[in-house]
Formats: C-alpha cells, structure tokens, sequence
C-alpha cells in the first residue's frame, strides 16, 4: 500500500499541520513515511501545500508528479493541482469560496462544507479537523487512535487540553463529507 496525498491551500488553513498528523500517524502504524512542505514567505494568506506519502515499502523519493489523493482547500490549488490527481484517485475539496469546482470525471470528488461546520459549531481552530475526517472517512489509510497519537504529539503540550474537541470535529468531517463523482 502506497498513499501519495497534497494537501494545499491558503496558509493559515492547518494545511501542513494536517500532514504532519497524517505523517506521525503513519509512523505510529510503523509504515514508511515521507512529509515534504512547500510555502510562500507569507505565513498566513499565502498559498501552502504538503506532498505526505504513506507506504508499507521504501520511499525512493519525496518528489511527486501525480497524487493518489489530493485535498484542495482553495480555487489556486485547485487550479493547480486537479490535473496531477492520478485517473481513479481522489479530489476533495471544501466548496466554500470557490469560483468553479472541480470538473474531472476520471476521478472520485468529494466535498466537505468544512468551513461551514466549523463556524456553525464554533470551532474555527479545528477546521482542519473536519477536513481530516472526511479524508478517513472515504480513505481510510491510518487509524482513528494513531491520528489521536499523532495529533497530540503534533500539538504543544499545552493544547492537549483541545484533544477532545479536535476528535469531535473528526468524527463530524467523517459525517458530513459528501460523494460527488464516484467513478468505482
């Protein structure tokens, strides 16, 4: 098993932090992991992007052309990114703010109203989160408990406090990520 997955949008989204989960993650499920960040100078409002890659073999290299999955938090990543999404991978994408959505048919897209939810249960902080669990939810390449692990070795010591909340906005991310081409 080889996931090669990019997460990318605007600084400031927990692009890279949700990389670095699903790469602790992986290692706390002894598997091969590469975490390769990729930002502007600007560290909020720039664009972001992380290339995480899971595998049960050696890792030849970090670099990537085309992704098995690709998560897409703005329209400049989507425009940049939708055509190296590997014909069967996965597109998912949070619609909030885009201009058009994505348009492939060789590939399975899913939407997740991150943004939404997040406002609506007042828990801004954990948008990612929600992100995440959609992800598990359709591809689910590491353990609920492992992401736990691997979000509270992530997070300072004195955020471990947020752990609870951070798992709720998991398991809503699970719920509410929606199918929108399904090509299997």
């Amino acid at each position: 098993m080889t996931q090669e997955i990019i997460i990318a949008g605007f600084g400031g989204q927990g692009v890279l932090s949700m990389g670095k989960i699903l790469a602790y993650s992986g290692l706390m499920e002894n598997k091969e992991v590469s975490w390769f960040p990729s930002y502007g100078p600007e560290q909020r409002g720039g664009t972001a992007n992380v290339t995480v890659i899971l595998s049960d073999t050696p890792i030849s290299s970090p670099i990537v052309n085309e992704y098995d999955i690709a998560i897409i938090l703005n329209q400049p990543s989507l425009d940049k990114f939708e055509s190296h999404v590997k014909p069967g991978g996965i597109l998912i994408y949070d619609p909030n703010g885009f201009q058009h959505p994505p348009t492939r048919k060789d590939i399975n897209i899913y939407s997740i109203e991150a943004i939404d939810t997040a406002t609506l249960m007042k828990n801004s902080k954990a948008f990612n989160m929600f992100v995440l669990g959609g992800l598990l939810k359709v591809a689910p390449m590491v353990k609920l408990e492992n992401v736990m692990l691997g979000l509270k070795k992530s997070l300072p010591e004195r955020h471990h406090g947020l752990l609870p909340m951070n798992e709720q906005a998991i398991h809503k991310g699970m719920e509410i990520i929606q199918e929108e081409n399904k090509i299997n």
